[in-house]
């Protein structure tokens, strides 16, 4: 029989409940018991409360301090307290770099992947799309989706490889992490840094989504130039956990994803057992609603840069490694315009997806939960019914509502799982969006 001693703040709640401390990058304290964090010093002789003193340290220790991502932990056994790791199945988990097929030029669309029909939980769900770089020197991304219809119960998930970006699309999740707990619903985004164990519970039932991993530098807000100070994504409205902590005694399972693959040890104590901590190395999560839209207000489409609410640089200023961009409602009201967005050949690699509603540049065929791969220099853009209509549309003030889509573009080609390409939600008529376009001109 396992016994589980659970701090209130782990406990079942509703989505409102949960305590957050807001600010991006933010040196934070968070104290589940008082006391648990030592005064003046981070690693006295004894520790508070007989906890464990432990750094978890994101960059070198002599990276620059502007960049420096490190936190001190104080938990009830040292996370080093633990056995061998095995090797177990990937499911249908991959990791970068792969040739498992050539890299395919051509557009890629798919439908929404379907929910488990056997029980997963959020492990079991996750299905590879499309990878680049390499996560053995840290460049580059993955593109996951996963899918999953019950909690992780006595079951934790740590990935070495790279920080995880959450885009769900159907249900919410409560990610209980090392640094305590997070709720985030469809419409909002969370982000677990590399290296935090944390389990992913239900609460409403099966959920589906997108999984951005991210191997190269940790996302970012992006610099906002021109338009000063305010806009885009605020730091205000970025949210990290309060402390909380499970004192569970009974074997679990850590799973851990390395070197691309999933490994495995039981544990005799839950890994989530951090009494306070402090520091600026912490998951966040943040609500896409709170995204200050800049736009036309007198001409053209602008590009979609402006739509960007993290970012991966790389070694190249302006050119990432991965930038994450959202189409949230907003006013069009550009004049002698067409609105949706133009027809272009990008440098960089876009794979889109939707969470709800209709994207503006696609008529039909894009739907929520699904996605699609526009890679380096592919033609793509509105298809022919969205270019008959807004190419001929009385251009009054529009309100685009009801829709959040989102992208993920990164500086080098997405190289496509076989797993993706043979999928039977794979949409194999994708290009017959742009059959319809007609000659026009009048030369």
């Amino acid at each position: 029989m396992t016994d589980v001693a659970v701090h209130p703040q782990q406990a079942e709640k509703g989505p409102g409940e949960y305590s957050y401390q807001a600010g991006f990058g933010n040196e934070f304290a968070s104290e589940a018991v008082s006391g648990a964090l030592p005064a003046g010093r981070n690693s006295p002789q004894r520790a508070p409360l007989g906890l464990y003193a432990e750094q978890l340290s994101w960059t070198a220790f002599t990276q620059p301090r502007g960049v420096s991502r490190r936190t001190w932990v104080y938990r009830i056994m040292p996370s080093a307290a633990h056995p061998r790791f095995s090797r177990i199945g990937n499911g249908a988990l991959r990791g970068t770099p792969f040739d498992e097929i050539e890299p395919d030029p051509n557009r890629l669309r798919w439908d929404a992947l379907p929910l488990p029909g056997g029980d997963a939980d959020f492990v079991d769900g996750l299905f590879t799309m499309a990878c680049n770089g390499d996560l053995r020197t840290r460049t580059g991304i993955a593109m996951h989706l996963y899918a999953a219809n019950r909690s992780m119960t006595g079951r934790y998930f740590v990935d070495a490889d790279g920080e995880l970006l959450f885009v769900p699309q159907e249900g919410p999740l409560l990610l209980r992490t090392e640094l305590g707990p997070l709720h985030v619903a469809p419409g909002e985004i969370a982000v677990v840094p590399r290296g935090i164990r944390f389990a992913v519970d239900l609460p409403a039932g099966p959920a589906r989504g997108y999984l951005c991993e991210n191997f190269g530098a940790a996302f970012t807000l992006p610099e906002r130039g021109p338009i000063g100070a305010n806009g885009l994504a605020n730091e205000r409205d970025f949210l990290a956990p309060s402390a909380a902590y499970e004192d569970r005694a009974g074997p679990v399972q850590v799973v851990q994803k390395f070197g691309g693959n999933l490994w495995a040890a039981d544990y005799d104590h839950s890994p989530l057992d951090v009494v306070g901590w402090h520091g600026n190395y912490a998951p966040y999560k943040y609500d896409t609603a709170n995204f200050m839209v800049i736009g036309t207000i007198s001409f053209d489409h602008p590009d979609p840069s402006i739509f960007t609410v993290l970012t991966s640089p790389s070694e190249l200023p302006g050119l990432a490694n991965a930038d994450f961009v959202i189409f949230p409602p907003r006013w069009l009201v550009g004049e002698d315009t067409f609105r949706p967005p133009w027809y272009h050949r990008n440098i960089m690699s876009e794979f889109m997806g939707l969470v709800r509603g209709v994207y503006d540049a696609k008529a039909e065929g894009f739907v929520p939960g699904g996605a699609s791969l526009h890679n380096t220099f592919a033609s793509h853009g509105p298809d022919a019914e969205t270019y008959a209509r807004a190419s001929t549309a009385e251009l009054a003030p529009q309100k685009i509502d009801g829709t959040l889509a989102f992208m993920f573009e990164s500086r080098w080609m997405l190289v496509p799982t076989r797993q993706a390409m043979e999928a039977a939600h794979r949409q194999r008529d994708y290009d017959a969006v742009w059959s319809g376009l007609t000659r026009s001109f009048r030369g």
